[in-house]
């Protein structure tokens, strides 16, 4: 139970229709007796005057009270819809401010307590920041299938089954001489500890497809100065992102623009053509081109016909594009697709080569995946332990129990079953304030 009742504007910018006032704590009862005459029944909405303590009044608002435990923190919680005028939110703030052991909350502390008063797990917390900050609709879907406690349960199915595993050690080790109890667990545990070290790292695999979902699917264009790169990315992003002339050389720097594709997040960046060159300054954006595509999840590879293609070594699907094909035909050329950006020609084509392609590479987070790099740390180590535990033939079994603890750990930690202060800390201040 905490001491503090903290309180914040939980809506979006001011000024607004509305403006939402979330209050968290002990003190909320007091609070709404003294701002709005009575405690409103649990759950109903009631409309109310918000007067200050002198009965100056503030605002007319619609006040719903959330009994604990039954509330998003698991305390008292109050929200108070108001005018979204910044003036009336900032005088009701401040009156807020006059009660005793009150205070603003902090980036993430409605959500932080609902995970301290056993709300929610990590990875339904870090599920929900995902989900305040989606942008496409597979990102939605992928936060709110993590949000409803499909992670949650595949690790503790996990760590159910380790423990299982560890009573049967347990017994063979405490009880060997017993009639009722298993004779070796080779059998019953250990085939079983290398079927899920299996399945772990099946599961890692899977992170890549959700870190393609939650940050974009990088897609690079690159070519020789003029090819038409920069008159490609406007074409996609349908408006004037970069500058086109006529000059080779003409983009010094990335410039990245956003898509959605079908629900998927694509980020698609002009890169400064790819020559030698003794301009300083091309020169920076010529490395920095280089290493864009060495990032790259996709690379656009084009060629308007005027020279020698240049070669791109990357770790990544790319596509070979002719363009200008309105003015120019690439005969015998070996181009996956021809385009013109000043006429359209083949740009429908192009978006839909690119959507097939990040599709399938974001294909795999339609089940349950990792989403963070803290939780593949967390289930490598632990695949680490299964391995030594399932193939270390040689160890006593205390040692090989040992190991399946760890890994049990391990797993605890990515739900946030063992953890510690420091690391709350950096994950919910990743949070915005007043959630």
């Amino acid at each position: 139970m905490f001491r503090e009742t903290i309180y914040a504007l939980s809506s979006g910018a001011l000024p607004s229709g509305v403006a939402v006032i979330r209050i968290s704590g002990p003190a909320v009862q007091n609070i709404l007796r003294q701002m709005a005459v009575a405690v409103p029944a649990a759950r109903s909405a009631a409309l109310r005057e918000l007067r200050t303590k002198s009965g100056i009044l503030l605002d007319h608002a619609l006040v719903l009270y959330f009994q604990a435990p039954a509330s998003f923190t698991g305390e008292d919680v109050a929200e108070l819809q108001v005018h979204g005028g910044k003036a009336t939110v900032a005088a009701i703030l401040q009156e807020l401010s006059t009660f005793d052991d009150t205070r603003l909350a902090e980036a993430g502390e409605f959500s932080r307590r609902a995970f301290l008063n056993g709300k929610m797990d990590l990875t339904a917390a870090e599920a929900l920041s995902d989900l305040i900050s989606a942008e496409t609709e597979l990102q939605r879907r992928l936060a709110i299938a993590n949000a409803d406690g499909k992670q949650r349960d595949l690790y503790q199915g996990w760590r159910r089954s380790l423990l299982n595993a560890r009573a049967l050690i347990e017994a063979e080790l405490d009880f060997a001489d017993e009639a009722d109890v298993p004779g070796s667990v080779s059998d019953q545990v250990w085939s079983s500890v290398q079927a899920l070290h299996q399945d772990i790292l099946n599961h890692i695999d899977g992170y890549r497809a959700g870190e393609i979902v939650r940050e974009g699917f990088r897609v690079v264009l690159a070519g020789r100065p003029n090819a038409g790169k920069s008159s490609l990315l406007n074409v996609l992003a349908k408006r004037d992102v970069a500058i086109v002339t006529d000059i080779p050389g003409t983009t010094r720097d990335l410039v990245e623009v956003t898509l959605d594709l079908s629900g998927l997040k694509i980020i698609l960046t002009d890169t400064a053509g790819l020559r030698d060159t003794d301009d300083v300054v091309e020169r920076i954006g010529v490395d920095r081109a280089l290493e864009a595509t060495r990032t790259a999840d996709l690379i656009l590879h084009l060629d308007d016909g005027t020279g020698e293609p240049v070669k791109i070594d990357a770790d990544c699907p790319d596509l070979k594009i002719a363009t200008k094909a309105d003015i120019r035909h690439l005969a015998g050329s070996t181009h996956d697709l021809a385009i013109a950006a000043r006429t359209g020609a083949g740009v429908d084509e192009l978006e839909e080569a690119i959507r097939k392609i990040a599709a399938e590479a974001a294909q795999p987070a339609e089940g349950v995946v990792p989403t963070r790099a803290r939780q593949v740390s967390l289930l490598r180590r632990a695949a680490s332990h299964l391995q030594v535990a399932a193939q270390s033939d040689a160890l006593d079994l205390e040692l090989r129990a040992e190991e399946l603890r760890l890994a049990e750990y391990a797993l605890g930690k990515i739900v946030g079953a063992v953890d510690s202060e420091e690391l709350l800390g950096v994950i919910f201040s990743e949070f915005c304030i007043g959630k």
